[in-house]
């Protein structure tokens, strides 16, 4: 099996890359490529959270691409009883806080704040509030502000 020899600059400049990889059991769900708005800065020239916010964009993007318009995305806190925050506003505070804004099933008005270290999603889709309404997607709105940013 040959090894690919690589130059110093080839090797930097690949280790500053951002990769991404998953594998599925449905063959259809992708990943998709990392964005040229995400790579255009190393990832050594991000904070912890600008680097954290930009690939939980990228995770739920992904995940609302998956969703029926009866749902929407939310996410559950792992570790504790706190419930479930719908998902409808995310930001970060340089250099290792990551922001989500929301409500809870009740409707409540919700914000976690938490550092990256501790950062621990899961992604899951609730029913919208209202059934005549289209769904919310907030992954299309965080993609569209990388763009712009």
């Amino acid at each position: 099996m040959p090894q690919d020899i690589k130059t110093t600059a080839e090797a930097v400049e690949a280790a500053a890359l951002p990769r991404r990889h998953e594998v599925h059991a449905d063959p259809s769900v992708t990943p998709g490529e990392v964005p040229a708005s995400v790579a255009k800065q190393p990832v050594g020239d991000k904070s912890p959270a600008q680097w954290a916010y930009e690939r939980l964009i990228l995770y739920i993007q992904n995940f609302e691409e998956q969703l029926d318009n009866k749902h929407e995305v939310a996410m559950g806190f792992t570790g504790g009883d706190a419930g479930v925050l719908r998902i409808e506003g995310m930001g970060y505070f340089d250099p290792d806080i990551v922001t989500f804004y929301g409500s809870d099933n009740s409707g409540i008005k919700t914000q976690l704040v938490q550092h990256v270290s501790q950062l621990s999603v899961m992604l899951r889709a609730l029913p919208k509030p209202t059934e005549s309404a289209a769904p919310s997607r907030i992954g299309f709105r965080l993609a569209q502000d990388l763009e712009n940013s």
